[in-house]
């Protein structure tokens, strides 16, 4: 006797459970491509940084303003390492989930019960979980978007407070 569900009479439903893993893997890879990016500028930034603090008088205020905006930039680093880890294991996880669809959908057509419930299970339990790295990951990037605004805003306050060791402008 075959098993009968609407996933196997229902080849748009076959379609559905793999269309949309894969439309969340292409999400996944494009934030985990945007993430690189980001981490890449904060690299070149820190570079920048550190030598602008060598330039320094330790105990300045200057020095202390470019010592602070470094340990943000270590911060940030930090966050976005931990966000690409998270949408590298969610993109896996997605196509996982993918892959695991088709096999549910084959033991679907097949009249396969249990190997169709454990595949279902299987792709709802990887889906959710790639579902719950992509979130994280993106909280991950709102808080490290804050630690750049605020090294943006550091930066503007020491371009325009002028610096104690600069002489005054003649006229």
């Amino acid at each position: 006797m075959q098993y009968t569900t609407s996933l196997g009479g229902n080849p748009f439903a076959v379609l559905t459970s793999v269309v949309a893993p894969a439309i969340l893997t292409n999400a996944s890879s494009v934030l985990a491509l945007g993430t690189s990016n980001r981490l890449a500028r904060v690299v070149d930034r820190t570079r920048v940084v550190a030598v602008e603090l060598a330039a320094r008088e330790p105990g300045s205020p200057d020095y202390q303003a470019w010592a602070a905006q470094l340990d943000r930039l270590q911060v940030r680093a930090q966050l976005l390492l931990k966000a690409l880890r998270t949408f590298y294991a969610s993109l896996g996880l997605f196509a996982s989930t993918a892959l695991v669809s088709v096999v549910g959908s084959i033991a679907a057509y097949y009249g396969r019960k249990l190997p169709f419930q454990l595949a279902a299970g299987l792709a709802v339990f990887t889906g959710g979980s790639a579902v719950v790295g992509l979130a994280s990951g993106c909280f991950l990037m709102v808080r490290e978007t804050r630690l750049a605004v605020q090294n943006l805003a550091e930066e503007a306050r020491m371009q325009i407070t002028p610096r104690r060791a600069d002489p005054p402008a003649r006229h």
